[in-house]
């Protein structure tokens, strides 16, 4: 092969890694419509109870670096609309959790609304202007504490 092709080769692949890298980025943390699925805190595998409200499910892992801010982040959503609450499950304690809602990247964020069902789902960290806004649609209205 010569060095002019090779070259040639390199850069096509170059300019192929950053094209999906930046395809990746755009789609990360984006609200993706759910299946409106009914949700409990025992599928889950949570002690706690869901919100009166909405909750905000994350679904994380100890080694996960974009986890500890997403859960400040969720936590200071949910502690800012009364009713509304954070609930962290750590799929390397329930795997189980992981296969049930599809989980494959972490964090994965479910919004879950009053009524239990599944409202929209976040694939990695989410965006608080996104957030809010259907956070705000599922609570119907602004209802800030």
């Amino acid at each position: 092969m010569s060095p002019l092709l090779a070259l040639a080769a390199l850069a096509a692949l170059v300019v192929l890694a950053t094209a999906l890298g930046l395809l990746h980025r755009a789609g990360a943390g984006r609200l993706r419509t759910a299946s409106g699925d009914r949700v409990t805190a025992a599928d889950l595998g949570a002690e706690a109870p869901l919100g009166a409200r909405a909750t905000l499910v994350q679904f994380s892992t100890p080694t996960c670096a974009q986890c500890p801010g997403t859960a400040r982040l969720l936590r200071a959503v949910a502690d800012g609309h009364e009713g509304v609450v954070h609930v962290e499950v750590d799929l390397t304690r329930r795997p189980d959790v992981a296969d049930r809602f599809g989980v494959l990247q972490t964090p994965t964020t479910l919004l879950v609304d009053g009524g239990h069902r599944v409202r929209a789902r976040i694939g990695g960290a989410p965006r608080r202007d996104a957030l809010d806004r259907e956070l705000t649609t599922v609570l119907g209205g602004d209802h800030v504490r």
